[in-house]
């Protein structure tokens, strides 16, 4: 019988249970400034096929989405890291619609290695040019949360306990969750974390029963299986139980519809 070790080297190609995160969603007042902001400014694609009426937009960035459901402005407490093929092209498309957005709380500034924006209603994102993740040219390379002080590793371990997913504690503090192939969610902790208003992640998973089954003795699921998917709002210290951070999962398994479904993008 063969038996084998994992050693380093084997360790690295693990992604854990968590195969991709798929979408951030926040809701927004206003349409057409959503299109403004992110399709003709931040460059990116709307879907084609999938809420294509006039009270909620899918936007495809590379294999990721942002879903922006018409809805009283949500603010993701945090950033989300971005990545586009031309920084420069990105400035140009910047500067076109600033005056536009004048009257809100839009806003960009270069920050060299990448370019700090801020949505019309103050989501925050940091665009990287490629090569800064690897090989992603256009992506969500990764999604930061500003958490309570002291909750990191009680967050690392819920992750790594509940849904198997690699992660670490950075030297800075912060926890990082692998979700995906250079995927990670980050938490960083704060002493002032903003109020949770209700916008989500989404992501997929393997082993579904597994996470559904733990959460659900704990009576932590907020929407039952439905669709291929459920969600849960509470991460808790896998060790007491204890709530520890807020943020919406919508936990799809690998036979949901949208399961490697082929987003369109146009070059940007």
């Amino acid at each position: 019988m063969l038996t084998l070790t994992a050693n380093t080297a084997a360790l690295a190609e693990d992604i854990g249970n968590i195969v991709s995160l798929e979408h951030v969603n926040v809701q927004v007042p206003d349409q057409s400034l959503a299109t403004l902001f992110y399709i003709v400014g931040l460059g990116f694609t709307r879907d084609p096929y999938m809420n294509v009426g006039l009270t909620n937009i899918w936007v495809n960035i590379g294999a990721q989405q942002f879903h922006l459901p018409t809805g009283t402005p949500q603010v993701l407490r945090g950033h989300t890291g971005l990545v586009v093929p031309d920084l420069q092209a990105l400035r140009e498309r910047l500067t076109a619609i600033q005056t536009q957005l004048a009257n809100t709380s839009f806003e960009w500034a270069d920050k060299g290695e990448y370019v700090h924006v801020r949505s019309p209603w103050g989501n925050t994102y940091r665009v990287y040019g490629p090569g800064a993740f690897g090989a992603l040219r256009l992506g969500v390379p990764y999604v930061e949360f500003t958490v309570p002080t002291g909750s990191s590793a009680s967050i690392q371990r819920f992750y790594e306990q509940v849904f198997g997913a690699p992660g670490r504690i950075d030297e800075d503090g912060a926890a990082r969750v692998e979700v995906g192939l250079d995927q990670h969610l980050i938490f960083r902790e704060s002493d002032h974390v903003p109020e949770y208003d209700g916008h989500h992640v989404a992501i997929y998973i393997a082993n579904f029963s597994g996470p559904f089954q733990y959460l659900d003795e704990r009576n932590l699921i907020t929407e039952n299986i439905r669709n291929h998917q459920f969600r849960f709002q509470d991460i808790v210290d896998p060790d007491t139980g204890t709530p520890v951070f807020k943020i919406e999962h919508e936990v799809r398994s690998t036979r949901h519809p949208g399961f490697r479904r082929p987003l369109v993008n146009r070059t940007i």
